[in-house]
């Protein structure tokens, strides 16, 4: 219960009066394009990019501006509440961060300050698989909690090692991404012939693992690769992987290990030939819930509870993986229709706002995750601008409850304007 939308803006104004503006700006487009002149070529290229033309990326914005909220007048919403119960733990507000990768491109502290961010926020983070820094060092900073994504290895030792890690460090969950057994084409990436794995970045939660370090000393101890023509570019590719790699930097320069490590990695991260009957392990191997990202079919999603899992995340992975794909939330009605309340249903990609966060909400979610925004709140002030960005996200989500005349998210009414549709959909 609260007002958290008027707080925020209090805070805001009053600062105002004494000259202080936000560190951030308040708003998507504008916090967009300030973080591309903060960020890197290719750390910028990682991030915004899609899939091919990047249609799905711009579906996904899409199918949000197809729906319009229908606010309603004198409901006496003075109060709101956001709270939400997965998983057995009670959550404030209906937002997690979706996990992303590689944001030591970003922060040179990357996702240590993505957990103190999060939890200066009050809302819980998915701490990516493809992280810099072991999931170990950043859940004491998740104060909020934290569930561990997992990519499925063709290593079911290294599955298992992660999974047995996550729980002991306290994940609240697993969410398994489904939609990445191979990378998409992401042109902008190509372009620039980087991919920040090749590098030694993402993949510290890999090289603080004890499986995994046995795998890549067969590698150093196997045949030897060919070197790569010692070019300039090559040289400094060489004393990134050293930099990244655990260790002193001297020692690792003169080691064979970290170039193991990017080989290994890049041999084992994730298993095309994952199916269901791989999902039907889990129960048996892990204790902590386990939610299935990427869901964007019906069918799936029955098949899912089928086999035992608690909870499925829609998402087409903000849009990096097939171009032309389903947008989420247009997926989502079917999908939670399909659930029908046995299981949690959230859903990622395209989530900008508090708007939208409401809009998917009142099509059925139970939360959603932000992506893309809180990256660049970190590229723009570390922890202090994830904080700031979830916080505003948060607020607007607040206000649009109170404007529309919902006590809760699934109060909210919406006017979609699709042909065919209603004029009005009433909330659930």
């Amino acid at each position: 219960m609260g007002q958290s939308g008027r707080v925020r803006q209090d805070e805001v104004y009053r600062a105002g009066i004494t000259g202080r503006r936000p560190a951030v700006p308040t708003a998507f487009p504008a916090l967009e394009r300030r973080a591309r002149w903060a960020m890197s070529r290719r750390a910028h290229a990682y991030v915004a990019g899609g899939a091919g033309s990047e249609e799905t990326v711009r579906a996904n914005r899409a199918a949000f501006e197809r729906h319009r909220i229908a606010p309603r007048m004198l409901r006496g919403v003075g109060e709101r509440d956001t709270s939400v119960e997965l998983f057995g733990r009670r959550h404030d507000h209906p937002l997690l961060l979706a996990p992303i990768g590689a944001t030591d491109l970003v922060h040179r502290r990357a996702d240590l300050a993505v957990a103190e961010g999060a939890a200066h926020a009050g809302v819980s983070m998915i701490v990516s698989n493809q992280a810099g820094f072991p999931m170990e060092e950043i859940a004491p900073r998740a104060t909020a909690g934290w569930w561990s994504q997992l990519y499925w290895s063709t290593s079911d030792d290294l599955v298992d090692s992660f999974l047995q890690r996550a729980e002991a460090a306290g994940a609240g969950a697993v969410v398994v991404t489904l939609d990445t057994t191979t990378l998409g084409w992401r042109p902008r990436d190509l372009d620039l012939g980087h991919l920040p794995f090749a590098r030694g970045l993402g993949i510290a939660q890999y090289t603080s693992d004890p499986v995994f370090a046995r795998l890549a000393q067969e590698t150093a101890d196997g045949p030897r690769r060919a070197s790569p023509r010692p070019t300039p570019a090559a040289v400094r590719t060489l004393l990134e992987i050293s930099r990244h790699h655990p260790g002193a930097f001297l020692d690792n320069l003169r080691s064979p290990l970290p170039r193991a490590a990017v080989e290994t990695f890049l041999r084992v991260y994730s298993r095309p030939t994952l199916a269901w009957d791989d999902i039907a392990t889990l129960r048996s191997r892990t204790r902590l819930p386990v939610v299935l990202k990427g869901v964007l079919h019906p069918d799936d999603a029955r098949r899912a509870l089928d086999h035992g899992v608690d909870g499925v995340l829609v998402s087409n992975h903000g849009g990096r993986q097939v171009d032309g794909s389903v947008p989420t939330l247009d997926a989502l009605p079917g999908v939670v229709e399909a659930v029908d309340g046995r299981a949690p249903v959230l859903l990622d990609s395209g989530v900008r706002s508090g708007s939208d966060a409401a809009r998917a909400l009142a099509l059925g979610a139970s939360a959603v995750c932000l992506g893309r925004p809180w990256v660049y709140g970190l590229a723009l002030a570390g922890a202090a601008g994830v904080a700031q960005v979830v916080r505003d996200v948060l607020a607007e989500l607040d206000l649009t409850l109170a404007l529309a005349g919902a006590r809760t998210p699934a109060d909210v009414e919406l006017a979609p304007f699709a042909s065919g549709e209603p004029a009005v959909r009433p909330g659930r």
